[in-house]
């Protein structure tokens, strides 16, 4: 239901479906949006497995930001999932900001991202958005026909998330697309996941930020235990689960090193969300084939649809 809006002005609100391939910057965009760190980010593309949200709310409008999972030609089962958020989430949105890096040429998930919007039935309005504009060293309205060559697009915009340039512009592009109504969350509220879903996702984010390349994608994180003690500190009691012993081995390190390493820079992230300070009580565990499983899917809270 939507927050009633006091103010007597015209007031817009709406979902805004962030879309582009793994490790375009997403999720660095929506934090920088929000003015929180709301979404992960990690160097590791495919950092993002649930769809989150960011609420920007201003005097004449709320934006939802919905984070998604890059769209990309799966390899699993869960690789379809993830495909079928962002789908989902593409088919709800009134507008879509399709999120490309502006220092390259159109990439192979790019022309997945095509075939998916042309399989989609959705009346948003498409926005071009060049990410990375800083990196840019070819003239930007060549770079701009490659990608309409791929999808007509009648609006583009240039920004550089990390530098947090031209976001005011393409708010105010956003804006004008949404339409009139009230506030769909209160003004404060920054997302809609909770403190133990973000703390599962920032442990995974250290692990593929320390681990080697054969392990990060099999890697999934399951809280088993997050609660408050009396002293104020934050106990977190997580699994962290490989598909292999060979990654298990490798998770956990020689005496456990590598297990604290991914403790240690993950509480660090926690307690900067959380404000207070934490304890991380990490375990690992083996679930052989997971990401192909549906039922271990569901156990880890993903929706397995048909696919």
């Amino acid at each position: 239901m939507k927050e009633k809006n006091l103010q007597n002005s015209i007031f817009r609100s709406g979902f805004v479906a962030v879309i582009g391939s793994p490790n375009v910057g997403k999720s660095t965009l929506i934090n920088a949006l929000v003015g929180q760190n709301v979404a992960v980010v990690s160097p590791r593309p495919q950092t993002t497995r649930v769809r989150q949200l960011g609420i920007l709310t201003r005097d004449d409008a709320q934006l939802v930001f919905i984070d998604t999972p890059g769209l990309h030609a799966p390899r699993n089962l869960l690789g379809k999932c993830l495909n079928q958020i962002a789908r989902d989430t593409i088919g709800e949105a009134d507008v879509i900001l399709w999120l490309v890096d502006v220092s390259q040429s159109p990439s192979d998930e790019d022309h997945f991202i095509i075939t998916q919007l042309q399989s989609i039935k959705f009346k948003a309005e498409l926005i071009l958005v060049l990410n990375k504009k800083d990196l840019l060293t070819s003239d930007l309205d060549e770079v701009v026909k490659q990608y309409q060559y791929l999808y007509p697009i009648s609006e583009h915009i240039a920004i550089s998330a990390l530098y947090k340039d031209g976001l005011n512009e393409l708010v105010e592009m956003l804006i004008h697309h949404l339409p009139e109504g009230e506030a769909y969350y209160p003004s404060d509220q920054v997302t809609d996941l909770y403190e133990r879903n973000i703390s599962a996702d920032l442990i995974r984010a250290a692990a593929l930020i320390l681990l080697r390349d054969e392990v990060p994608h099999s890697l999934a994180v399951h809280i088993k235990e997050y609660s408050e003690r009396e002293s104020g500190l934050v106990y977190i009691r997580a699994t962290l689960y490989t598909e292999k012993d060979s990654q298990k081995g490798i998770v956990i390190g020689q005496k456990g090193s590598m297990l604290k390493k991914i403790g240690s820079l993950a509480r660090q992230s926690i307690e900067e969300m959380i404000e207070r300070q934490g304890y991380l009580d990490l375990h690992v565990s083996v679930m052989k084939n997971w990401r192909d499983n549906p039922s271990q899917l569901r156990r880890m809270g993903y929706t397995v649809k048909e696919v």
